[in-house]
């Protein structure tokens, strides 16, 4: 057996080994405003329900460990007083995981991953309205466990009202666990799914993603694309150049004689066969080839 002391190992190491052993973790899709009323929206594993008498969610922002800075959203419920709760599930995973690039002050991550703002009833912060439940909570106490890298702080949240999408819900009005779907975090890149086990999501880039409000609108608005297919077309560094397409479609005649026969529908089930199966740029070089006919 691997024993170790958690001392003698780095930060992230550490980090690793729990995030690896601890799970599946829910995952809070935590919704804030700041002092100026700027929406920030971030997901966070480090949470769970712990009383609902009254109803107490606390979920944990934890100092980054690379650097030791803490989180919009620390800043935000310290300053507010104030978060939206939204559950996670499988419908909104890539979007969830998009949200959690690190963009800088100002910029809005409901529009980097698609997600639509829903005014709350009770507090400022919105709510997300792609979530199966949404709970707007007041902050109760934040506790700090730490100065350094890798310290969590205890956002500790009474919920005060409950916003809950009747399509999750059975003949008697309960939520129905398999029409949730709900997902939830493990180590490295995986997550798992409720009712269909273990699933990979790729980590957001290093660099900054471009969002989804650079994915262009026909395709937002096909039906043929889910939210899930818009935040893996969010998660890039860059468009493909011309170059990247010629080169691609000389490749690939097959898709050549596709485009050629402008069948936008047929062509844009290709680019979603092609997310299905992770081929991310390929999808976008598709997609850039049939803007350009456009």
């Amino acid at each position: 057996m691997l024993s170790i002391t958690p001392k003698e190992l780095t930060p992230v190491q550490v980090q690793a080994y729990l995030q690896a052993a601890v799970g599946p973790r829910p995952i809070a899709l935590a919704s804030t405003i700041d002092e100026d009323g700027n929406a920030n929206l971030s997901p966070f594993s480090f949470f769970n329900i712990f009383s609902s008498n009254p109803p107490i969610l606390i979920f944990s922002p934890a100092r980054r460990v690379r650097n030791n800075t803490i989180k919009h959203t620390l800043i935000n419920a310290e300053a507010t007083k104030e978060v939206v709760i939204n559950i996670v599930n499988y419908d909104i995973v890539q979007q969830i995981s998009l949200a959690s690039t690190e963009y800088g002050d100002g910029v809005d991550e409901f529009v980097k991953a698609g997600l639509t703002k829903v005014k709350s009833d009770v507090i400022k912060p919105y709510r997300v309205a792609e979530s199966p439940v949404q709970l707007e909570c007041k902050v109760n106490q934040i506790v700090p466990l730490g100065t350094e890298g890798g310290a969590g702080n205890l956002v500790i949240c009474e919920v005060v009202k409950i916003h809950i999408h009747e399509h999750i819900l059975n003949e008697n009005g309960a939520i129905d666990q398999a029409k949730i779907d709900l997902v939830a975090r493990m180590g490295g890149n995986w997550y798992t799914r409720a009712n269909a086990g273990m699933f990979e999501v790729e980590k957001p880039l290093t660099t900054l993603g471009i969002g989804v409000d650079s994915v262009p609108d026909e395709v937002k608005k096909s039906d043929i694309f889910v939210g899930n297919d818009l935040g893996k077309l969010g998660n890039i560094e860059h468009i493909p150049t011309i170059e990247e397409v010629s080169a691609f479609l000389n490749d690939n005649q097959e898709i050549k004689s596709l485009l050629d026969s402008n069948n936008t529908e047929e062509i844009y089930k290709k680019a979603k066969e092609l997310l299905d199966n992770d081929k991310v740029l390929d999808a976008w070089k598709i997609i850039v080839s049939i803007q350009n006919k456009n």
